[in-house]
């Protein structure tokens, strides 16, 4: 964990800084202060098993890999219009397993970006079907970090962009997945996701939300 990062952040917990229309709520979620074993309330379990464990030193979230399905926990409150999530995420294969994990916005029914690593590839999720995907060779046993953003640009026009790197190096200035839609309804809450088919578990931590708060929120 970036201790630069935690020196900034001495609660667990951070909500600020929105006092004008437009301007977007954050959340900023790190588990050192939390005691390890169930998590908070700040993380609302979906589905799976889901702890806060030690890793590296410090704690996460943990996806716990049984049972072994699609977990998922939600952090931050419901937004309603644009949203934003970026995590470090730390996941392992064995043998031929491989795990897949990401991050959404917008509740169960908005867009997750989710590393495939069997497919070596990101992608982007709607309603359960591949809308987009980009090569992404991904390494075992490492730290890589997602960002999600999904940018209201018009009346029913959003623009969803999704990067990927390695958690050592620095944010990539292009996309690796960039999409447009005049569906989405903007509702909903940001999450997290993993499903540990190496049945190994999946870390979150550094967990940053930014959401447009319904209106007198």
């Amino acid at each position: 964990m970036n201790r630069r990062f935690c020196a900034l952040l001495p609660l667990v917990f951070l909500a600020a800084g929105w006092t004008r229309a437009g301007e977007m709520k954050t959340f900023s979620f790190t588990a050192d202060d939390w005691a390890e074993g169930d998590v908070p309330k700040e993380v609302f379990v979906v589905d799976g098993t889901i702890k806060i464990a030690a890793k590296d030193g410090n704690k996460a979230v943990m996806i716990d890999p049984s049972p072994i399905t699609d977990a998922s926990a939600q952090l931050g409150d419901s937004s309603s219009g644009s949203a934003s999530i970026e995590a470090r995420v730390f996941a392992s294969k064995k043998g031929r397993s491989q795990p897949r994990f990401g991050v959404s916005v917008h509740g169960m029914k908005g867009f997750r970006l989710i590393v495939n690593a069997s497919r070596k590839q990101l992608e982007l999720v709607k309603d359960e079907q591949v809308v987009k995907s980009a090569p992404f060779p991904w390494m075992t046993d490492t730290w890589t970090k997602l960002k999600l953003d999904v940018t209201k640009t018009g009346e029913t026009q959003w623009t969803i962009t999704g990067k990927v790197w390695p958690a050592a190096e620095a944010e990539p200035k292009e996309a690796a997945i960039e999409h447009t839609d005049a569906t989405l309804k903007g509702q909903g809450k940001c999450a997290i996701w993993g499903t540990p088919f190496s049945e190994m578990p999946i870390y979150f931590d550094d967990i940053r939300v930014a959401i447009s708060p319904a209106p007198g929120k």
